[in-house]
Order: C-alpha cells, then structure tokens, then sequence
C-alpha cells in the first residue's frame, strides 16, 4: 500500500467527474425529452391512447441507463484517483469539482 507521502506527491489521471456527466446525460435528455413528444403526439393528435402511454413510459428508462453508465464511468474515474500513488489533495479536489 502506497504512504501517506506518496499519496501526496502524485498527480491524478483521468477526466473530471462533471465532464463525465455532461457527456452521459445529454443525449439522454435529449432522446428523452423526444419521446416525450413523440408520446403527446400519438396520445393526443393521432388518438392512439395505449401507443402514447407506451412511448410516454420510454423516458424514465432512458434516464435511468444514463444514470447507470454515468455511475459507472464515476466510480471507474474514483478507482484511477484512489490508487497507490496519486496525491490524496488532488483525488478529493478533482471528484469534488472543486477542479
């Protein structure tokens, strides 16, 4: 295991944490907030009730992958800061955002 010293000496790699979620939430949104059209669309104007409730029911599931890659990414960025070596300072800072 890596000393308290070594931990302060050592940058860290890896991309910010707000980086990475900017990157997985916004085409989520996106296809969200479509689907969500898309479902007032067929539920109101085409008057295919159980087509637009379908497509409404899209959105939460959507949201939810992307929260799960985005967490995934995170704790795959928390591992490369947390390993023997990096500066304990800069690991805190960087998950933070303080970066």
């Amino acid at each position: 295991m890596a000393s308290r010293q070594q931990l302060m000496e050592q940058e860290p790699s890896g991309q910010a944490a707000e980086e990475v979620g900017e990157q997985a939430m916004g085409p989520a949104f996106v296809a969200s907030a479509a689907s969500v059209g898309l479902s007032l669309y067929y539920f109101f104007l085409r008057g295919e009730q159980r087509l637009g409730t379908f497509i409404g029911l899209w959105p939460p599931t959507i949201l939810a992958f992307a929260s799960y890659f985005n967490q995934r990414k995170m704790r795959q960025q928390l591992e490369t800061l947390t390993q023997p070596g990096t500066k304990l300072k800069d690991a805190f800072d960087s998950m933070m955002g303080n970066r």
